[in-house]
């Protein structure tokens, strides 16, 4: 029982863990988009929809998918 015990609340450790990462990963695309980029418009949407999206994920209380898709807004923009 207190291996069960121990493993569910291992599981729960994560969760307010990547909460924190969120507005980080949201702060660092902010802040590349304002220093600007060499991207296209269509990639510039690109990564706009993907902060949008990592931004609503985030504040829906999903921080596993936000974290994943802010992942891939940085990844094109290369941070």
């Amino acid at each position: 029982m207190k291996q069960l015990t121990l493993a569910a609340a291992l599981t729960l450790v994560p969760s307010p863990l990547l909460a924190g990462q969120c507005p980080a990963d949201i702060a660092a695309i902010d802040a590349a988009l304002a220093a600007g980029t060499e991207l296209s418009e269509v990639d510039l949407a690109t990564v706009q929809e993907l902060r949008d999206e990592g931004q609503s994920l985030h504040d829906a209380g999903d921080h596993d998918a936000s974290v994943q898709i802010l992942a891939d807004a940085k990844a094109m923009l290369g941070i």
